[in-house]
């Protein structure tokens, strides 16, 4: 039987739905909340800017975040002020920074507005280990519990935002923190970066002295100023994030002092490498999938990398953010920056085919990641095998734990994605019913997720709430993001003890789910996103270069449990000190 969201919620019910996921997600997007509540965006909207009236969420472009707590500083309305100049610039730098930190991190984060952006991009992120100076930073961060928030030590600056001082040096130099991600009042490619306070300063010095990687945030208003002190070099980072109006001239100039630069625009990405690589020779876009769930970051990742390996591809980088209106709009702007080829990631089948028209009238070759595109060289997942791995696996866990007997099995899919996915689920299916052979049709429920854990969280929250406490419940899932708001919404829901489930994907939270509750998570099949770059780029350059090549390629699959994660995902290759 089918499952779905509520079809005519009042406007009081949109909202306490709204508000139960800003308090656990701590922030929300319009498009997702329409697409869940099954209204306009316009309505979404509407709901919001009354929530924020009533003092109950923050309205922020695209979305809403979760309201400070009440003992927020006084420096508060300062930073928002602050972060809200150049807002829409900060925040996409502040996405592409965010997107360098995965779950167990280590990072140095200083008291900026742009810093001040980056924390809603981190919400998803587990188990990270933050330093920052930063007040309100270290408010939204230490939200997530299973975060280390330190705050480094010294004096309270006037704005009450901030700390500065030498009393945190010691602390940092005691660790070995992989990113120091900071802010300036200030820049000129000749002196370096500035800051107006002279312990703001110092303070900045030594967070990025005690970083391996160092990431300088910056949007363009900034070049040319400078400030009372200077606390770093050029040569004193690995990258530059900056806005599209950087010129050209600043562009090679940072380049030519060895770090990476990167441009981000509403749409995509550009990078830049240092000054003495080999000149690239082909511009391929990537339209990504999103990054918002750690698959597709992964999948970014090993593309950059494995693009700056070959020395033969300038990568430009877009984020479909999982709309079918803003992938139209990437498709647009990557035909207008003149690509030789496009690697799509996009969810939404009829969107991927009405994009891939958009490429073959313009002549550019299509490689469609993980989803089938009319006309475009697919590459990703072997679905049938796929899932039929993890049903197999879900049937016998089945027939360990309960002796072949459940009371529900919930197919959590995804319709839009169209037929190629549904083969997973399909896979999935036959596997747990070659092993079960006796569960009954209406013992079958089946809910239609969205591409989010907020969403499948939401939707499932409501179908387990009407089952009894108790239930026997196993769970095929059509990602591990599905299976992740799966989990949430069993353990708020009292349906924990009583559930088996199986994900797709092995992306780093279902791993870890895996080694902290075993007995609930019975495993996912891995596609290994972090080793889809160096085949798509070599693919990609086969086609490019006029080679014959198959219609298809498929990643090979292993399907990871709590008995072999260590095995194919060792923890201390995951989180390295």
């Amino acid at each position: 039987m089918k499952y779905d969201t509520q079809k005519s919620a009042s406007a009081y019910e949109r909202h306490q739905i709204i508000l139960e996921l800003v308090e656990r997600f701590e922030s929300v997007r319009v498009a997702d909340l329409a697409e869940h509540l099954h209204v306009s965006e316009s309505t979404v909207r509407t709901d919001l800017e009354t929530l924020d009236e009533q003092g109950q969420l923050v309205r922020v472009r695209g979305g809403a975040i979760a309201k400070p707590g009440e003992h927020s500083s006084e420096a508060a309305p300062y930073l928002t002020q602050k972060a809200q100049t150049y807002a829409r610039e900060k925040q996409a730098i502040a996405r592409w920074a965010a997107g360098m930190v995965e779950d167990g991190d280590i990072i140095i984060l200083d008291a900026s507005s742009t810093i001040f952006h980056i924390a809603p991009f981190l919400r998803d992120r587990r188990e990270l280990t933050v330093f920052t100076n930063g007040i309100e930073v270290a408010r939204l961060l230490a939200k997530e519990p299973s975060n280390t928030v330190i705050i480094l030590g010294g004096i309270l600056r006037s704005n009450g935002n901030s700390i500065t001082g030498e009393i945190s040096k010691q602390l940092l130099q005691d660790y070995h923190v992989q990113t120091a991600f900071v802010s300036c009042s200030g820049f000129t490619p000749d002196q370096g970066f500035f800051e107006v306070d002279l312990r703001e300063a110092q303070m900045k010095a030594l967070m990025i002295q005690a970083a391996q990687r160092r990431v300088a945030l910056l949007d363009s208003s900034k070049i040319g100023r400078v400030g009372l002190t200077v606390f770093g070099a050029l040569a004193d980072f690995n990258y530059v994030v900056t806005d599209e109006n950087i010129t050209r001239p600043v562009i090679e100039t940072i380049r030519q002092s060895g770090a990476h630069v990167i441009v981000c625009g509403d749409q995509t990405t550009r990078s830049y490498a240092p000054e003495g690589t080999r000149r690239d020779k082909y511009r391929i876009g990537f339209a990504n999938l999103s990054e918002s769930t750690p698959f597709s970051r992964d999948v970014r990742r090993s593309l950059e990398a494995a693009a700056q390996t070959s020395g033969q591809v300038d990568l430009i980088v877009a984020d479909n953010r999982l709309d079918p209106q803003v992938a139209l709009q990437v498709a647009d702007e990557l035909i207008a920056q003149g690509v030789d080829l496009v690697i799509e990631y996009q969810i939404d089948e009829m969107t991927g085919n009405l994009i891939a028209q958009k490429f073959q009238q313009a002549n550019i070759p299509i490689i469609a990641v993980d989803i089938p595109m009319v006309g475009g060289v697919y590459f990703g997942v072997n679905n049938y095998v796929a899932g039929k791995m993890a049903g197999v696996e879900l049937g016998k866990a089945i027939q360990v734990r309960w002796q072949g007997d459940l009371d529900y099995l919930i197919v959590v899919e995804q319709q839009r994605a169209g037929s190629l996915p549904a083969m997973r689920i399909q896979g999935q299916l036959d596997g747990v019913l070659e092993v079960v052979p006796s569960i009954p049709p209406e013992k079958i429920l089946r809910a239609d997720s969205d591409n989010t854990v907020e969403g499948n969280y939401e939707l499932l929250k409501r179908m387990l709430r009407g089952l009894p406490t108790g239930t026997r419940i196993a769970v095929i899932c059509f990602n591990d993001d599905a299976a992740m708001g799966t989990l949430y919404a069993a353990q708020d829901t009292g349906h924990a003890e009583n559930l088996l489930l199986v994900g797709q994907g092995a992306d780093r939270r279902l791993r870890a789910e895996m080694r902290s509750q075993p007995a609930l998570v019975v495993g996912t099949t891995a596609y290994r996103p972090e080793d889809y770059g160096e085949p798509l780029i070599r693919l990609a350059l086969d086609i490019l270069e006029g080679k014959q090549v198959p219609p298809a390629l498929y990643q090979e699959h292993v399907f990871v449990r709590p008995d072999n994660v260590e095995h194919y995902y060792p923890l201390a290759s995951e989180n390295p000190a």
